[in-house]
């Protein structure tokens, strides 16, 4: 396994050992010994999946309360993937990094509790699954605007594209409403 190290403090881009041959391939996708041979010791207690269609946008979202860490990844498709340090003590506190994940890269993102998550849907559709440190608290969930002006995010839209939103997206707050972590 490959650990890569980005522009943000403890966001890290994982690249997994794949073994492939004309018949397919195989890779672990977790193994806690393995990770934890890397400095990663972390407890997962909730699996999640989401398919999506080309142009979706999901987040940025966290939650203030029951924080969750998330190792991400993408079994079929492709996303541009963006984390936002909310970690007044960091030292990247309020910079975000995306990184390009898709079945075909096998990468994932360790997106650590303090920071926002979301992600661009750039191919026709994607699946998306991963795995969290906390269980998911609805009355605790924040959606930070992906277009926030403070952020500046560079989402690789289309000429002209607006993102598909759900509601919650629709109406998330900007960068100087959200509450932000120690």
């Amino acid at each position: 396994m490959n650990v890569i190290t980005t522009r943000l403090r403890d966001v890290l881009i994982i690249e997994p050992r794949v073994f492939g041959d004309e018949r397919g391939f195989f890779m672990e996708s977790w193994n806690a010994n393995t990770f934890g041979d890397h400095g990663l010791d972390m407890h997962f207690v909730q699996d999640n999946h989401s398919r999506s269609s080309h142009g979706t946008l999901r987040g940025l979202h966290y939650q203030t309360e029951n924080t969750q860490g998330k190792l991400v990844r993408v079994t079929e498709g492709e996303v541009y993937d963006v984390a936002v340090d909310l970690r007044a003590s960091s030292p990247t506190f309020g910079q975000w990094v995306g990184v390009t994940l898709s079945a075909s890269n096998y990468r994932m993102l360790w997106v650590p509790p303090g920071f926002a998550h979301g992600f661009l849907v750039t191919s026709a559709s994607a699946d998306f699954q991963y795995k969290c440190t906390d269980f998911y608290d609805p009355g605790s969930e924040v959606s930070l605007a992906w277009n926030d002006a403070h952020l500046q995010i560079d989402w690789p839209l289309d000429a002209g594209q607006t993102p598909s939103l759900s509601a919650k997206d629709e109406a998330a707050m900007t960068w100087a409403e959200v509450p932000k972590f120690p």
